[in-house]
């Protein structure tokens, strides 16, 4: 089974190492902040697949919060191409522009990679490979 990896968010130093050392020793790979700012940059990095977060830490709204992870009203539906051409953009910016370790992370091929990189215009990222 792929590890998880896990957002931490708790500003308590004990209990947070508790909880990552529990993730550790259950083949999660946790992503400790300390911060809500911090949290709220590490959560538009891609490849996150979980998220723990002490609700009474300072400075998180927790009614902005919870309406980001339960929008009130509908939230309208984007076209899958305008989210893909997205998530793909913010895996590259996250490898660098390395299009091997980007196919990767998508679980696509890099063949297949490149050949979206092409259709959504995305050249101009960097060409690491």
């Amino acid at each position: 089974m792929k590890p998880s990896h896990i957002l931490v968010l708790d500003t308590d130093p004990s209990r947070r190492e508790a909880l990552v050392n529990a993730l550790k020793v259950s083949g999660n790979l946790p992503v400790v902040v300390g911060d809500p700012a911090e949290a709220a940059r590490a959560l538009a990095v891609p490849g996150l697949d979980l998220a723990v977060v002490a609700l009474a830490a300072p400075g998180l709204d927790q009614t902005l919060f919870r309406e980001a992870l339960a929008p009130s009203q509908p939230v309208e539906p984007e076209p899958l191409d305008d989210v893909e051409r997205r998530h793909i953009a913010r895996t590259l910016a996250y490898t660098r522009g390395n299009k091997r370790r980007a196919a990767h992370l998508l679980g696509i091929a890099r063949s297949t990679l490149l050949a979206k990189v092409r259709k959504f215009g995305l050249n101009g990222e960097a060409d690491g490979d």
